[in-house]
């Protein structure tokens, strides 16, 4: 079965940095596409990044442009959201996805159990 088991969530003060990982595991197709969600409390889960693994094209939300930088190790499966210049707003359940294929319009096809961010003001 697929896994995907993100860390790296916690506390920091605004304009402070978090890694977050997300290790995946559990099948062996090489074409798929590897991501972050997030949800704030009461509103939707939203897509912030994603990042193909052939080709390495990327996705970012307008809100996190210039600011986060997504990152991704084949081998390890393995893929990064590094955040930098982090907000209040960034506050939200953070939660890896991953697609079967180089679709990224559709639902992703797994999702992680998602880790906390909390930006302090």
């Amino acid at each position: 079965d697929v896994q995907l088991v993100e860390s790296g969530g916690g506390l920091v003060q605004a304009g402070g940095s978090l890694r977050l990982s997300c290790a995946a595991s559990g099948f062996s197709f090489d074409d798929y596409i590897i991501g972050w969600f997030h949800q704030a409390p009461g509103k939707e889960r939203e897509a912030v990044s994603a990042i193909k693994s052939l080709d390495g094209n990327t996705y970012y939300t307008d809100s996190v442009k210039g600011r986060f930088r997504i990152s991704k190790d084949n081998a390890k499966k393995t893929v990064y959201l590094q955040m930098n210049e982090l907000e209040p707003e960034d506050t939200a359940v953070y939660y890896c996805a991953l697609w079967v294929g180089d679709n990224w319009y559709k639902r992703p096809d797994y999702w992680g159990q998602g880790t906390q961010v909390i930006v302090s003001s």
